[in-house]
């Protein structure tokens, strides 16, 4: 059971990669162009852009995986904001994938 996940983990570590580097390359920018945005929402924003494809397997999965970077994410997000502890998992990582 265990050998599944671990093969599809290290199969979408590629993915991620290029997502999150494409994510820090964009946040750049729009950092850049605005002079009123805050250091913390930047680094929120990198938290929850790397968690995507983790996300993206979770829901597709109907829950069944769940990556590393999803984790940190659903913790990030339930610390920063008390609605969000009132949903489930599934529905914050389809909340994440809208985004």
């Amino acid at each position: 059971m265990i050998r599944p996940f671990l093969l599809l983990a290290l199969l979408s570590l590629p993915l991620a990669g290029v997502a999150s580097s494409f994510a820090g390359t964009s946040a750049g920018s729009a950092t850049g162009a605005s002079s009123g945005s805050s250091g913390s929402s930047s680094g929120d924003d990198k938290v929850v852009l790397a968690a995507r494809d983790d996300a993206a397997a979770f829901v597709a999965s109907d829950g069944q995986i769940r990556g590393v970077r999803l984790q940190a994410a659903l913790v990030h997000l339930c610390e920063q904001d008390a609605a969000a502890q009132q949903q489930s998992d599934l529905q914050l990582a389809r909340a994440l994938l809208a985004r």
